[in-house]
């Protein structure tokens, strides 16, 4: 059933949505590095490699720039129109592809890049594993801040994502394990359009009252 939803959904989308997108495509061609698409390694389901489709936000060469994987608050890497792109989730829709292929489904946890997969403890890694990633997810959903909180702390950037966001990040993925139901599915959509507009809001927890309680 939840392949079936995401077969539907994402042509649905991607046939109405092409049509509007053509006034980014041509601003990310004019502007930046005048590219359109990114393509990511990331891990997915069973712990298999793939390619992860986004709009060009950044330096096409910042996988070997600065803090490489992680995105810092105002990253040099990120171009003046990426920043948009970013904020408003827009550069993620091209993933509609992936979703389309079977890459990945509409909610599952958030898929990351090898690097940042390896911070997962191996029995956390086997856990999220057996998940197809998603576009959004209760991962998604309560670090729509993570540039904040990696501002915000006293550790260096790299020792906060390993220490602070990893752990929890990981917790919240397993909840999801074993919490996943359409209904829950149809929740974290809702919640993800709601967050959109009301950033600071904390529907997610009010939604759902057994997610482990953020620490920081």
């Amino acid at each position: 059933m939840k392949r079936l939803f995401d077969i539907l959904l994402s042509l649905i989308l991607i046939i109405i949505l092409t049509p509007l997108l053509f006034p980014i495509v041509i601003l990310l061609l004019l502007t930046g590095e005048h590219y359109v698409f990114f393509k990511q390694k990331r891990v997915g389901f069973k712990a298999k490699e793939f390619g992860l489709f986004k709009f060009a936000t950044m330096l096409k060469d910042s996988p070997n720039l600065g803090s490489k994987d992680t995105v810092l608050p105002d990253d040099y890497r990120v171009l003046p129109m990426g920043k948009f792109l970013r904020k408003s989730k827009i550069n993620e829709i091209p993933q509609l592809l992936n979703v389309l292929i079977g890459d990945m489904s509409f909610v599952g946890p958030r898929p990351l890049t090898p690097k940042h997969f390896n911070y997962y403890l191996a029995e956390k890694q086997v856990v999220i594993s057996k998940m197809k990633p998603g576009i959004t997810g209760i991962g998604s959903v309560i670090f729509r801040d993570e540039e904040s909180i990696l501002k915000q702390s006293d550790l260096p950037w790299e020792e906060c994502v390993k220490q602070i966001i990893m752990p929890y990040k990981a917790e919240l993925e397993e909840w999801y394990f074993k919490n996943k139901s359409f209904k829950t599915d149809l929740f974290l959509l809702f919640i993800t359009g709601w967050v959109v507009f009301f950033n600071q809001s904390n529907i997610a927890f009010k939604i759902f009252k057994s997610l482990p309680q953020r620490r920081f």
